[in-house]
């Protein structure tokens, strides 16, 4: 389905600034200025500031999902951990494409709200299944002590979410489209690398 272009500008206009001002601190008046729309406009797309938040959430997890899905099985032939890296680079390369979204997503899920928790059930719950399912298939069998899984797993959901929950780390080194390829190809490789670790700690630290 073809996207309607001024229902998309709104959209674009808000995540700007969602991103600079929090949601809280942006006004209807505001998202309107800066998508250059009668302010009637936004109630009639969205029902409002909450509905075009809520909306806009949907569509970034909505794809963000399938973006993963797709990639599970367009390398379902790759042994369990060259797929995970295609994972991770899908991961950041959409997180990347959707940089200030993506940052306001990640700073309101550090705060504890019902349209966080709405999203929780929704989406979450999902994505955690995907991650956790790849990143499990990588361990060698012997890894039996579930403690030591879950300590893995959590320092690699977070390699995914850091640069989005402490973007004003990078704010100066990522400007325009080729330091973001740059960023994608870099800290990549950088999550690679310590995949490597992990398989390798896994199959030969100490028992």
């Amino acid at each position: 389905m073809k996207k309607n272009p001024t229902k998309q500008r709104v959209i674009d206009a808000a995540s700007s600034l969602f991103f600079q001002n929090g949601f809280h601190g942006t006004s209807v008046r505001d998202i309107a200025a800066k998508a250059t729309v009668n302010v009637s406009l936004i109630s009639y797309y969205f029902k409002g500031k909450q509905g075009l938040l809520e909306y806009a959430v949907t569509q970034y997890y909505e794809a963000y999902l399938e973006t993963i899905e797709a990639c599970i099985e367009e390398n379902e032939s790759l042994t369990p951990l060259e797929k995970l890296k295609k994972i991770v680079e899908v991961i950041i390369q959409y997180k990347q494409d959707n940089y200030q979204l993506s940052c306001f997503i990640h700073r309101e899920l550090s705060l504890d709200s019902v349209f966080v928790r709405e999203m929780t059930v929704t989406y979450l719950a999902k994505e955690n299944y995907l991650i956790s399912n790849a990143f499990y298939q990588i361990l060698p069998e012997q890894t039996k002590r579930n403690q030591e899984k879950q300590f893995f797993l959590m320092q690699f959901k977070g390699m995914l979410t850091t640069p989005y929950l402490m973007q004003n780390e990078w704010k100066d080194k990522v400007v325009g489209d080729f330091s973001h390829d740059q960023f994608v190809k870099n800290y990549t490789r950088t999550v690679e690398k310590w995949l490597d670790f992990v398989v390798w700690e896994s199959a030969h630290g100490v028992k």
